[in-house]
C-alpha cells in the first residue's frame, strides 16, 4: 500500500491510545446521544450522522425522540409520519431504513436492539461503520469504525498516497489495529471528535492534535493534500417542468413517490424530465397526460428552483396550471390527493419542493 516513508520507526499504539484517550476526556464534545446507553437512540444517531453535520442534527434527534421515545414506537408509526419528521435532513432512504429496521427487530428480535456484529449489519441502512459505532457506542464492544473523519485522521497519520477509496481494506486494518480494547466506547468517540474538530479537511489544527508527532503527513508537509482525492466527472444537469395543478374549487394536485428509490414515499407536485426539442410547457402537458391521465392547461411561471443531489443537479421549472378534463389516475406514482394550499404543510416534501409551497404562498391562487 503506497505511503509516505517513515523514517521514525513503528507507530507505538499505548501511546496513541493515551493520548487520543486523554485529549479526548479533556477536549471531547458534549453531544445528547453521549449521554445515552440505549442502543436504540444511539443508533438513531449514528443513522442522522450519516451525511448530515451536528449541528443540523441535534434539534432533528431530540424531537424524533420527543416523538418516537421507543424502537416500539417507531414501529408501530406511519412512514408518513416518519418521513414527516425526518423532512428538510435530506437521504430520506435513511429514515424509511430506520422504520423498516425498527418493524425487523420487533419480529425477528422481541423488540430488543441486537447485540452481535451480524444481526446488527444485517438491518436495513447500517453499513460495517455504522455498526460497530452503535456496538462501542451502546455496549462498549471493541469494533472498529471508518466514517469520513475516521479516514482522514487515518490517510494522515499513516501518510496514505492513494485516494482512501482504493484504500479500503489498509484503512479499516488500521482503524481495528489502532482501537483500544479496554475503552472501545470513548476511543471511537474520540476518533470521531479528533477528525471532526482537529483533522478538518481544509484548515486541520495540527498544532492542538494529540497525534501530531506520529502523524507522516503533518511530519512531510502533506496535510493539504492528504488524503488524495479520486478524479470526479462533472455532475449532469437535469431539467423537470412541474405542475402546480388547481381545480375549480381552489384545490392543488399533489402525487407521492413509489416507497424505494430517490425520495421515496415522499409526496411532490407532478412532473418530468424535458425532452430535447421540448418546452416547458410541452413537457408539463405531456408528463401529466402520462402520469395521472388528464388534460391541463399551462398556465403563469411560477419559480425556478437549483438544486443538488449526491450524483445530479436538477433545475425545476414551475408553473401554475389549470384542471381541464379527466379524473386523475395514480398511472406512475403510489397516491394522488387533491389539497388546499394550507393542507400542504401536512405533507412529507423533498427540500425542493418546500420552496414551491413558499412561492405558492406567496403568489396564492392563479387569476382567472
Amino acid at each position: 500500500m503506497p505511503t509516505v516513508q517513515d523514517s521514525g520507526g513503528g507507530y507505538p499504539l499505548p501511546a496513541l491510545r493515551f493520548a487520543l484517550l486523554n485529549w479526548y476526556q479533556q477536549q471531547g464534545r458534549d453531544l445528547p446521544w453521549r449521554h445515552s446507553r440505549d442502543p436504540y437512540a444511539i443508533w438513531v444517531s449514528e443513522i442522522m450522522l450519516q451525511q448530515t453535520q451536528v449541528a443540523t442534527v441535534i434539534p432533528y434527534y431530540q424531537r424524533w425522540l420527543a416523538t418516537f421515545p421507543t424502537l416500539p414506537d417507531l414501529a408501530a408509526a406511519e412512514l408518513e409520519t416518519v418521513l414527516k419528521l425526518w423532512q428538510g435532513l435530506g437521504y430520506y432512504a435513511r429514515a424509511r431504513h430506520l422504520h423498516r429496521a425498527a418493524q425487523q427487530i420487533m419480529t425477528h428480535h422481541a423488540g430488543e436492539f441486537p447485540r452481535s456484529y451480524e444481526a446488527v449489519v444485517a438491518l436495513p441502512g447500517i453499513g460495517r461503520s455504522t455498526a460497530g459505532a452503535i456496538l462501542s457506542a451502546a455496549f462498549n464492544q471493541p469494533q472498529p469504525i471508518l466514517d469520513g473523519n475516521v479516514k482522514r485522521v487515518l490517510a494522515r497519520l499513516y501518510g496514505l498516497t492513494v485516494p482512501p477509496k482504493q484504500a479500503e481494506a489498509q484503512l479499516w486494518q488500521w482503524s481495528a489495529q489502532l482501537l483500544c480494547p479496554q475503552s472501545p466506547r470513548d476511543f471511537n468517540q474520540a476518533l470521531m471528535d479528533l477528525g471532526a474538530t482537529i483533522c478538518t479537511p481544509r484548515h486541520p489544527l495540527c498544532h492542538a492534535c494529540p497525534w501530531q508527532h506520529h502523524c507522516l503527513a503533518h511530519r512531510h508537509q502533506l496535510t493539504h493534500e492528504i488524503p488524495r482525492k479520486m478524479s470526479r466527472s462533472p455532475l449532469p444537469h437535469k431539467k423537470i417542468g412541474v405542475a402546480v395543478i388547481w381545480n375549480a374549487t381552489g384545490q392543488i394536485l399533489i402525487d407521492r413517490r413509489p416507497p424505494t428509490g430517490l425520495l421515496g414515499g415522499l409526496w411532490e407536485f407532478p412532473g418530468g424530465k424535458i425532452e430535447p426539442n421540448e418546452t416547458v410547457q410541452e413537457c408539463i402537458q405531456r408528463e401529466i397526460r402520462e402520469e395521472l391521465g388528464i388534460e391541463i392547461r399551462v398556465g403563469e411561471h411560477l419559480i425556478d428552483i437549483d438544486h443538488a443531489y449526491t450524483h445530479f443537479r436538477v433545475t425545476l421549472h414551475v408553473y401554475y396550471c389549470q384542471h381541464l378534463s379527466g379524473t386523475p389516475q395514480p398511472l406512475e406514482c403510489d397516491a394522488i390527493r387533491w389539497v388546499t394550499p394550507e393542507e400542504l404543510e401536512q405533507f412529507p416534501f423533498p427540500k425542493a419542493n418546500t420552496a414551491i409551497i413558499q412561492a405558492i404562498h406567496e403568489r396564492g391562487r392563479p387569476t382567472a
